[in-house]
């Protein structure tokens, strides 16, 4: 393996040290925002055209279709979901459309008692014999995520086609940082706004499992500050899951890449991914991994003269 990470405190995450994101206000937030996008002839209620002062469903309208009376409707979105019943946040959430990545956030946020606290603050170390694992798979671009999208542990392979993550401060192996303040991701991801999308998902999710986490608290008070386009995403309280799918890259090098990308969970291990990208067998893009490779530790520095 090339390199591996542990992720510290770093001076660039000091700033907000100690606060902790408004679990209220993001329980309030993140109802308005999926009752906003609903449309009342989605669900079979009467659309009363310019009449309709508010976007998407009234409060009244989803509290008739969840079953549960306005006033205690109106508690839940003004962020008191102290007392809620899992029956209520189901039929809320059926209502609603949530999909299932949704309606664990609902659940987390409305009801974070019912989940075992864990320290999120902690060190996050990753197992030997995962680091391990990464070696052997030689050829494969892999790497180990955990909370905050923080980039625990890579092989060289990822290294070629991502960038030499050893050369970072281990505060700065991040994916939100990377993506949202260095200009040459945002070269590197052909759908560059696909990716921002998907951070800002994860991250609102690891809000809803951790909203007392300071270090969470403070990365997002930094990218609100110095990137428009994350408070952009931010603010639109999106969550989801995305275990697979294609990147499309534009490597420095080799140019164009299509991989194939998997995500897995590794039970046990402190919310940590082990992500993997192949390409198509006999494709220009296994090709160009191929002579990414065979350049080894130097893939990522300028290319030798190829005869």
């Amino acid at each position: 393996m090339e390199r591996t990470g542990e992720q510290g405190d770093q001076p660039g995450q000091a700033a907000g040290a100690g606060r902790a994101l408004d679990r209220r206000a993001e329980l309030s937030e993140f109802l308005r925002t999926r009752r906003a996008r609903l449309k009342p002839e989605e669900v079979g209620l009467p659309d009363f055209g310019r009449h309709r002062r508010v976007p998407g469903l009234r409060r009244e309208e989803l509290a008739q279709l969840a079953g549960v009376s306005v006033a205690y409707y109106t508690r839940l979105e003004q962020g008191n979901g102290r007392n809620v019943s899992a029956e209520v946040l189901d039929a809320i959430a059926r209502a609603l459309r949530l999909t299932d990545a949704e309606h664990a956030h609902l659940t987390h946020l409305a009801k974070p008692k019912s989940h075992k606290k864990k320290p999120a603050a902690r060190q996050q170390h990753v197992r030997p014999a995962l680091r391990q694992l990464l070696d052997t798979m030689d050829g494969v671009p892999a790497y180990i995520v955990g909370r905050r999208s923080e980039i625990l542990a890579w092989n060289r392979m990822a290294s070629a086609v991502f960038g030499d993550w050893a050369e970072l401060a281990p505060g700065e192996r991040n994916w939100a940082r990377l993506v949202f303040l260095r200009p040459e991701y945002r070269e590197l991801f052909v759908d560059w706004e696909q990716k921002a999308i998907d951070i800002v998902c994860a991250l609102r999710m690891d809000a809803g499992c951790y909203p007392d986490d300071p270090r969470l608290s403070a990365l997002v008070g930094e990218l609100s500050v110095k990137s428009e386009e994350f408070r952009r995403l931010w603010a639109t309280h999106d969550v989801k899951e995305k275990n697979h799918g294609v990147k499309h890259l534009h490597h420095p090098l080799v140019g164009d890449l299509s991989l194939n990308f998997e995500s897995f969970r590794l039970t046990g291990d402190a919310d940590q991914s082990l992500i993997t990208y192949h390409a198509e067998p006999d494709s220009p893009s296994a090709d160009s991994l191929r002579l990414l490779a065979s350049w080894g530790t130097d893939a990522t520095r300028p290319a030798p003269t190829v005869q």
